[in-house]
């Protein structure tokens, strides 16, 4: 194996262990402890894991959790009136709304309903904004992108001057890991559907980050030597060896890649770790922010 593995478990165990130590000065200061809301409607059960294990997440950290759900056909204004009643609660310091929102919720709506000193999702449209504009800062950046940038840095990976290309688009992943990029001074290309000769544009990469939801869709040959790769992606493929009839893998087709890549992150084990970490770290901010 060429490639340096980047272990997000390791990284991310660390970023849990500062937050727990951040928390534990403030409450020995006579602070209230930080308090982390959770929204989710309807019953995906995607969803409900992604839920519980943040709620677990907050109970190992010594953050208190104010979990609740709606039933799916809950209307605009019962979504929009319990996020209002959590920004204007003092004891939730973060709100997470669950995505995404069944199809008939004004996504966009529900997300401006939160205090953006409480948004340590980093999806409202001001913080959005902020992170598109140079020398505006967000309050908070989303936590799969923040953690993407974050396992770069802890791998020693040099991005100011770097070519970076980010695969896929998405207002979750893609288009904010896009924008932390160009901030940290890279130059950054953006590859969807409509972009022509993929495998080319990859391979100038410096960096990529893999986030376009297809199974190993990127090889090993598309691959430049020495590149550092952040899979992003989490798909389930055919394997009859494991109990469960499958097997997690990501974007990037794993044993090629590591042949030709300087840093790789391995699925699982790699970004998914981060994703947690880096809420339980803007959860954290909120409260200083809130409670100075």
């Amino acid at each position: 194996m060429t490639a340096q593995l980047i272990d997000g478990k390791v990284i991310a165990e660390n970023v849990r262990k500062e937050v727990a130590e951040e928390i534990a000065k403030m409450v020995a200061a006579g602070k209230p402890r930080p308090g982390l809301a959770t929204v989710l409607v309807g019953d995906r059960v995607d969803s409900a894991t992604y839920v519980r294990s943040k709620q677990k997440a907050c109970a190992e950290l010594g953050i208190e959790s104010y979990g609740h759900q709606l039933p799916a056909d809950a209307s605009q204004k019962e979504v929009e009136e319990l996020v209002k009643k959590l920004s204007d609660d003092p004891k939730v310091n973060g709100i997470l709304v669950q995505l995404p929102l069944p199809s008939h919720l004004d996504e966009e709506k529900v997300l401006q309903t939160i205090a953006i000193e409480k948004d340590v999702d980093g999806f409202h449209p001001i913080n959005i904004g902020r992170l598109a504009q140079k020398g505006r800062d967000p309050l908070f950046v989303p936590c799969t992108p923040y953690g993407c940038i974050y396992l770069l840095e802890q791998a020693g990976v040099k991005i100011d001057g770097a070519n970076a290309v980010v695969l896929g688009r998405s207002n979750i992943v893609g288009m904010p890991a896009a924008l932390l990029l160009i901030g940290k001074n890279a130059t950054v290309t953006v590859c969807h559907s409509h972009t022509r000769d993929i495998p080319g544009v990859v391979r100038q990469a410096d960096i990529l980050i893999a986030a376009i939801g297809k199974t190993e869709m990127v090889r090993g040959d598309w691959i430049k030597p020495g590149a550092a790769i952040i899979d992003v992606g989490i798909n389930s493929k055919p394997d009859p060896t494991k109990s469960k009839g499958y097997r997690l893998v990501g974007d990037v087709n794993f044993e090629e890649a590591k042949e030709v890549a300087g840093w790789i992150t391995p699925v699982p084990g790699g970004v998914g770790p981060m994703t947690i970490a880096m809420l339980m770290k803007n959860t954290l901010r909120a409260a200083q922010i809130q409670n100075p």
